[in-house]
C-alpha cells in the first residue's frame, strides 16, 4: 500500500511553510531515513525524511511552492509491487496558487486550528461561491483576477469603482487604484477601508492609501517575506497586549573589561590561534542569568490566570539577520560557564544566519538580551518578545566623566534599559532584578561564586 509523505509541523505554531527543495525526483528509490526534501518556514530550513523504503511515485507539491499546509500530502511512497499507475492523487494536494493572506491568519494559531488534508476539500465552483460584499451589504462584482490583485495590494474592492459590464471590477480598475490614478470610493466606515482580513497600517491607512501619497516611480515595493511578516505580528501583538514599563540604570565596567582582557589573554593556543575569545556580551548573558536567579519572582512568565516561576534561567539572545530577527535560547544559562556561554552564542548565531536552527533552539525562555554597543547605540528600550516577562537591553560602553565624593574621574559605562511585563513583573521587583544585575556586572568575579 502506497505511503502519504506529509508537511510536517516544525513547530507548534507553524501553519503552513514553503516546500522549497527536493532533493529525489518520481521513480528514485528510498531507505527509511533519507533526505527527501527542504521545507522552509519563517524561522528554519528544515530536512524531511522519507519514513519507510520504496520508490517515489508520485512528487504531489512541486519545490518552490509556498504556503503549502501543514499535513498536506507533498509525495507518495510506492511500496514493493507498486507502480505510478496505483497511485491515485490526494483530495488536499495543495497548488502553488496564491492562498489567504497573511493577515487573515492568526500567527499564533496552533497546528490543530489548520485545515486537515480531508477539510482541504477542492473549492466549489465559482456560480456557487457568493461575491464580495460591500459595507452597505450590496454585492461587488470582479473578475477573479481582479480579485487576487486587490488583496495582494490590501485594496477592498467595494473601495474600487469597476469599468467592466455592469461595474465589474476588472484588472485595469484594481492596477488604477494602486497606482493612485483612480481614487478610492470613500468607506462607509473605517472597517470598509480596511483591506482584506482587516488589517491596517500606521495611522489606520490601508496599503493603497500609503501607495498613493508617493509619486510611482519613486519607490521600490519589496514584498513582506514570511520573517517579516512574522516579527511584524508578534511585536504588535507585545506592544497592542503586554503592558510594557522601562528602568534604566549605568554600569561602570572597568573591572569587567579588565577580567576579560585577562582571560582572554590566558586562551591556550591552537594551530597559533587562541582557543577562546569572550565579549562583552558574554558578560552580560552570564551576569542577567545569575541576576535572574537571585531575584526569583522576576524569572516569570505570564500565563493569564496564572504566572510561571521558572526554575532555570534560559535566556534569549537578539541575533539579526537580513529580513529580521532570530532570538535563540541559551538554555540553563545560570548553569554555564562564560567559555560555555560564549561557544554555544556563537554556534546559535552562526545557524541562525543560515537559518539551520531547529524549532526547539528558539521557543520558550523567560527573558531576552538585546545588545545594540556594537552600533553604538548608548541607550534603548527593547519590545519583550512574548512569552517572555523581561528583556534587557544593552548599550555601548563608553568612557564618561563622573563625580565620586567631590572629585572628578573617569571611568567606562554602559547604560542598560531593562522592559517588564507589568503584569508579571512590578516596578519594585523588576528594580531589584535590575541591581542584581549591576552588582553582579560591576564586580565580574561574583559571577563565579
Amino acid at each position: 500500500m502506497s505511503i502519504n509523505i506529509t508537511m510536517p509541523a516544525l513547530s507548534p505554531t507553524m501553519e503552513e511553510g514553503k516546500l522549497a527543495k527536493w532533493h529525489v525526483k518520481e521513480g528514485d528509490s528510498v531507505s527509511s531515513g533519507d533526505v527527501i526534501a527542504e521545507i522552509e518556514t519563517d524561522k528554519a530550513t528544515m530536512e524531511v525524511e522519507a519514513v519507510d523504503e520504496g520508490r517515489i511515485g508520485k512528487i504531489v507539491v512541486p519545490e518552490g511552492t509556498e504556503n503549502v499546509k501543514v499535513n498536506a500530502v507533498i509525495a507518495v511512497i510506492l511500496t514493493e509491487g507498486e507502480t505510478a499507475a496505483d497511485v491515485k492523487a490526494p483530495a488536499a494536494a495543495p497548488t502553488p496558487a496564491p492562498v489567504a493572506t497573511p493577515a487573515a491568519k492568526a500567527p499564533e494559531a496552533t497546528p490543530a486550528a489548520a485545515p486537515t488534508p480531508a477539510a482541504a476539500a477542492p473549492a466549489p465552483p465559482k456560480a456557487a461561491a457568493p461575491a464580495p460584499a460591500a459595507a452597505n451589504g450590496a454585492r461587488v462584482f470582479a473578475s477573479p483576477l481582479a480579485k487576487r490583485l486587490a488583496r495582494d495590494a490590501g485594496i477592498e474592492l467595494s473601495a474600487i469603482s469597476g469599468t467592466g459590464p455592469r461595474g465589474r471590477v476588472v484588472k485595469s480598475d484594481v492596477e488604477a487604484a494602486r497606482s493612485g490614478k483612480a481614487p478610492l470610493k470613500a468607506p462607509a466606515s473605517a472597517a470598509a477601508a480596511a483591506p482584506t482580513g482587516g488589517a491596517t497600517l500606521a495611522g489606520g491607512m490601508t496599503k493603497a492609501q500609503v501607495l498613493a501619497l508617493y509619486p510611482e516611480g519613486s519607490y521600490e515595493l519589496v514584498p513582506n517575506d514570511g520573517m517579516r511578516k512574522v516579527v511584524a505580528a508578534r511585536l504588535t501583538e507585545a506592544k497592542q497586549t503586554i503592558p510594557h514599563f522601562y528602568l534604566s540604570l549605568d554600569c561602570k565596567i572597568d573591572a569587567l573589561l579588565l577580567a576579560r582582557e585577562q582571560i582572554n589573554a590566558a586562551a591556550p593556543l591552537k594551530d597559533g590561534k587562541p582557543t577562546y575569545k569572550l565579549s562583552v556580551n558574554d558578560f552580560v548573558m552570564k551576569a542577567w542569568a545569575a541576576a535572574l536567579m537571585q531575584v526569583p519572582m522576576a524569572n516569570a512568565t505570564w500565563a493569564g490566570d496564572s504566572i510561571l516561576y521558572h526554575k532555570h534561567a534560559d535566556v534569549a539572545v537578539a541575533v539579526a539577520v537580513p529580513g529580521g530577527l532570530f532570538t535563540p535560547v541559551v538554555k540553563a544559562c545560570d548553569m554555564k560557564s562564560l567559555r560555555q556561554i560564549s561557544e554555544e552564542v556563537k554556534d546559535l548565531a552562526t545557524r541562525a544566519r543560515g537559518k539551520k536552527l531547529a524549532p526547539h533552539e528558539y521557543q520558550g525562555g523567560s527573558s531576552s538580551v538585546s545588545n545594540l554597543g556594537m552600533y553604538g547605540i548608548k541607550n534603548f528600550q527593547a519590545v519583550i518578545n512574548p512569552p517572555h516577562g523581561t528583556i534587557l537591553a544593552v548599550g555601548a560602553g563608553e568612557e564618561r566623566v563622573y563625580v565620586e565624593k567631590g572629585q572628578i574621574k573617569t571611568a567606562n559605562f554602559m547604560t542598560v534599559t531593562l522592559s517588564c511585563d507589568h503584569r508579571a513583573v512590578d516596578g519594585a521587583l523588576g528594580a531589584e532584578l535590575l541591581a542584581a544585575f549591576k552588582g553582579l556586572i560591576e564586580t565580574p568575579v561574583m559571577m563565579l561564586a
